[in-house]
This record gives structure tokens, C-alpha cells and sequence, in this order.
């Protein structure tokens, strides 16, 4: 079995949408679908529930926080750690499989927004390659359950970049894949922000967490920037 986790906070106007898609997508193969939620006032466990996922609301919230107490709870060998606004391309249990026989131990796929623009198509031909730097969580992230708990899971102290950080070290303990299908994610922030100005925003914060700035620094130049954000 194959676990999928989905991190939430308030994703009423998507969850149902990303799970009835999962489900097609998976085809025959057998999974589970753990939603690990945030304290969301919006109603968004109980549309989980009616679709037949696992619910858990968490005592902390934050993604890595999030995504670790879904994974703690879940009893497939691999783990898909999934976001809410994403689907997952067709077959990709099929995909995850061929890469795990081909001997990965992590992997993601490529990157595609459900919105037609051509800058936004530029920044995810660069998700085609096998580097730490262009590797984000829109992405989605497979990892045998042991190489996940041996790397020290997610860093529950990052509310931003904690999908990033936690390659570096998965990397140390097997090899990753980028598998070629692409996930498809929603463009709202780009909507809410202006496609130019968000890739700007994300382009800073990428910056100050490599030039070794404090998150907490990081974490209120994002909130003080971009709208309509949710940590």
C-alpha cells in the first residue's frame, strides 16, 4: 500500500476536487488517503470525511508538522506526501513503482499550473532536473516510510522551505527520481499576487533561506507579502 498525505488549513474550495482526482488517477492500485489537518474552520475535515479519507486534526500546525504526524499514522510502506491544490498525473502509483523497481527510494514529479502562461511554463521546465535548488513540495514527494523516519522527517521549525530542506538529506540515504509526468498545481497565488510579482516574492524567499537568514525573518517577509497566504 502506498499512503497518500495531504496536508490542509481551510481548503474547502479544493479538497474534494484534489481527492476525487487522486482516486481517478491511481486507477486499480490500492492506497490510502490520510488528510492531515491544521485546525481548518472552513469545514474542510468534514469534506475529507464524506470521501472517504482518513482524517486527523493536528495539534500543531505547519506543513512539515502536519505531514509528519499524517506519516506516523500511516501504514503503507511508501509515502506520497501530496498538497492540496495538486493532482497527481494519471497512473502515478504506476509511476512511483517503476521508479521504486528502478531503485529509487524518493523521488517527485515534474511541475505544471493549471494555468496557460508562458512564464509560468518556463519556471517549471526547470523542475525536469535533479536539482535540490528547483525542488519544491507543488511537486509532490514519494519516500520509502523507513528512509523518511531515518532521514529525521520533516523540520517542524520550518513553516517555510521545509519541503526543500528535506531533500538534501533524503539524497544522503538513497537515490531520488524525477519521474517524467507532471503534477498539476493550482496558480492562485499567482493570481492573488500577479504572476511576475509572486515568482519575485518566492524568488526572495528562496534567497534569504540560502544566505542563512533566520526563519522567522523568512516567515514574516512571507506573510507580510504575499495575500491570501496560510501559515
Amino acid at each position: 500500500m502506498i499512503s497518500i498525505i495531504i496536508p490542509t488549513f481551510n481548503e474547502a474550495d479544493q479538497i474534494q476536487k484534489t481527492i476525487r482526482n487522486t482516486c481517478v488517477a491511481k486507477e486499480t492500485h490500492d492506497v490510502e488517503i490520510i488528510i492531515a489537518d491544521g485546525g481548518s474552520t472552513d469545514g474542510t475535515v468534514e469534506l475529507a470525511q464524506a470521501l472517504g479519507a482518513t482524517t486527523i486534526v493536528c495539534d500543531k500546525k505547519g506543513r512539515g508538522a502536519q505531514m509528519n504526524r499524517g506519516a506516523s499514522i500511516a501504514k503503507g510502506d511508501v509515502l506520497y506526501f501530496l498538497h492540496a491544490d495538486s493532482i497527481p498525473p494519471h497512473d502515478f502509483i504506476g509511476h512511483i513503482l517503476a521508479a521504486i523497481s528502478s531503485g529509487a527510494s524518493a523521488g517527485c514529479f515534474r511541475l505544471q499550473f493549471d494555468y496557460d502562461h508562458w512564464f509560468l511554463k518556463a519556471n517549471c521546465w526547470f523542475t525536469r532536473f535533479n536539482v535540490n535548488a528547483v525542488r519544491f513540495g507543488d511537486q509532490s514527494l514519494f519516500v520509502y516510510k523507513n528512509v523518511f523516519v531515518a532521514s529525521g522527517t520533516f523540520r517542524e521549525d520550518l513553516l517555510v522551505m521545509e519541503d526543500q530542506e528535506i531533500i538534501h538529506r533524503m539524497k544522503k540515504l538513497g537515490s531520488f527520481k524525477v519521474m517524467k509526468a507532471d503534477v498539476v498545481t493550482s496558480a492562485r497565488k499567482y493570481h492573488d499576487n500577479g504572476i511576475y510579482n509572486m515568482q519575485w516574492i518566492f524568488f526572495r524567499i528562496w534567497l534569504l533561506y540560502y544566505l542563512g537568514y533566520s526563519q522567522q525573518h523568512i516567515v514574516h517577509v512571507y506573510k507580510s507579502l504575499i495575500r491570501k497566504h496560510k501559515l
